[in-house]
């Protein structure tokens, strides 16, 4: 029986295609056999991902942005899982052309010595990538809204403080009702 085959192209920076494919291939290999996709990756970073299934193709194009977007690998898999996404924040967006507003707001997201991107997990129990111009957000679904809603307070200039007590509501409504 033939069955129809799907393919999908990206682009991902050249300094995440060692991650991608990992020591010996094994972090490709594994990407492989979660996904019953296969990865064809390029050393200038063009990945090509063939595979039967639809929604198995973009689980694997979801799971290899988020390696580009500085994700570590055992958390970009964690997208197989139904209920998990990914979510991007374009800073460009909010910084414009400007370096300064940029360097600025990654430092907001990041906080000092990592703190404010620490509580923004701890709180909401998703990972968080700062790469580049792009902030993302990998956990359950309904968490990666409150995470991105939390980044955009930040983004916007709300204070840590007015950002960590909007996610202990959240937390609290989600445990209590």
């Amino acid at each position: 029986m033939d069955h129809e085959e799907f393919s999908y192209e990206l682009k991902i920076p050249q300094e995440r295609v060692a991650v991608l494919i990992g020591k010996d291939g094994v972090t490709k290999k594994e990407i492989e056999q979660l996904t019953n996709c296969v990865l064809d990756i390029s050393a200038e970073g063009d990945v090509l991902i063939k595979g039967n299934d639809g929604v198995e193709l973009y689980t694997t194009k979801e799971i290899v942005r988020a390696i580009a977007r500085g994700f570590n690998p055992k958390t970009a898999m964690l997208l197989h899982k139904t209920d998990y996404a990914l979510e991007m924040i374009e800073m460009k967006d909010i910084a414009g052309k400007s370096r300064n507003t940029l360097e600025r707001l990654k430092g907001r997201v990041i906080g000092t010595g990592g703190k404010s991107r620490e509580e923004i997990e701890r709180l909401t129990g998703c990972a968080i990538s700062v790469y580049g111009k792009t902030i993302g957000i990998v956990g359950e679904t309904d968490n990666v809204a409150i995470a991105r809603q939390a980044v955009a307070m930040l983004l916007q200039g709300s204070m840590h403080k007015t950002v960590y007590q909007f996610l202990e509501r959240k937390k609290k409504e989600i445990l209590f009702g």
